[in-house]
């Protein structure tokens, strides 16, 4: 009787177990616990990866002021290290790559029904948000914001008060980046009838584990969070918007973030820097550069970019995330794929990998 008694328990004891591990992985695509701090690896022998490589890259990381750095494949981590104090809950800023979680709330958003990315953004915010005239006001839509064509001047102020965001073209003809894209979270915020951070949180960060936070300043709002929530946002934009099986951004709103936005600057989607293409632009200037934005890198790549060398790169290709925070790789120099640290790396990263 006590044999028949504790076999079923034990089947069902075993069910269970299963139950509780089998969801996390999602054809073969791993997603990390919600909770906790534990996180499946991988080796790189198993992924055919040439470890000789590795420790060039580990100098090029010290020598850039690097305090944290993940390579995760499927998911799964492959290369974790901290420096500088650094551990894997420690918040750092992510500065503007940060508007790549603007950019998919946005997404999130239009699909709850509050807002449509093609509407005038005085339909949410009310008229006179910019001292634009009128009729120049009215051109812009909330995707001219997603897309950095508002055609508000950005050689006046970074400020995004009224009387600081001045017409310079009409929306839609001039790409340059501008802090204007926080207008985009008074969007949402009103939009939702929720502050920004709330909605944010609980549309998208309680759903796949970030134990990040926004600090909000009279120039910018940042993001600040771990490196490893970095990384679930990856895994997240990298499994089109779905975590397992739930879907949270959507895809087709992902699709037209992950693509060139607009003519004027091939390399840039909503929010999202996009690799191999024939030319792009930067922050700061109108030049046109006839290249690819990192030619080092894989050419599908896209990526986060924030000031200070805050990145987070995705390639499809490899189903590869790279996480890198820290100080400026080159303080004395802008730090943006022109400053050389994004080829530099990746020119660390390519012989470990290949």
């Amino acid at each position: 009787m006590k044999i028949r008694t504790i076999l079923p328990i034990l089947l069902m004891l075993t069910l269970f177990s299963c139950m509780k591990e089998d969801p996390i992985v999602e054809n073969g695509y791993y997603f990390p616990p919600l909770q906790g701090n534990s996180w499946d690896t991988t080796s790189m022998e198993s992924l055919g990866w040439d470890r000789s490589q590795l420790q060039n890259l580990r100098n090029y990381l010290k020598d850039t002021h690097t305090k944290s750095f993940m390579i995760l494949v499927n998911g799964r981590i492959v290369f974790e290290e901290y420096y500088d104090g650094h551990t894997a809950t420690t918040p750092w800023q992510w500065n503007s790559a940060g508007k790549t979680l603007v950019s998919s709330i946005t997404g999130i958003a239009e699909e709850d029904g509050l807002l449509k990315i093609n509407e005038k953004v005085s339909d949410y915010l009310g008229k006179k948000w910019t001292s634009a005239p009128e009729a120049k006001e009215d051109l812009i839509n909330i995707r001219h914001l997603l897309t950095m064509t508002s055609g508000i001047d950005d050689e006046e102020s970074q400020l995004t008060i009224p009387s600081k965001l001045l017409y310079k073209a009409d929306a839609g003809t001039r790409w340059a980046y501008h802090n204007i894209f926080q207008k985009l979270m008074d969007v949402v915020a009103n939009a939702s009838n929720k502050t920004f951070d709330d909605y944010f949180n609980e549309k998208l960060a309680s759903q796949i584990g970030m134990d990040g936070f926004w600090r909000h300043g009279l120039i910018f709002r940042i993001y600040h969070s771990s490196a490893r929530s970095m990384a679930r946002f990856g895994i997240l934009i990298q499994n089109d918007g779905k975590w397992m099986d739930k879907k949270i951004v959507p895809k087709d709103f992902l699709d037209d973030a992950r693509n060139p936005s607009q003519d004027i600057n091939a390399s840039y989607g909503y929010f999202w820097w996009l690799n191999g293409k024939s030319h792009f632009m930067l922050p700061g200037t109108q030049e046109v550069f006839q290249s690819t934005l990192i030619p080092t890198a894989p050419s599908d790549m896209y990526a986060a970019m924030g000031a200070e060398d805050q990145r987070l790169y995705i390639v499809p290709s490899k189903k590869m995330i790279v996480i890198r925070m820290g100080d400026a790789a080159f303080p004395l120099k802008p730090s943006f794929a022109v400053s050389g640290f994004d080829g530099e790396l990746w020119s660390k990263i390519m012989p470990v990998i290949q």
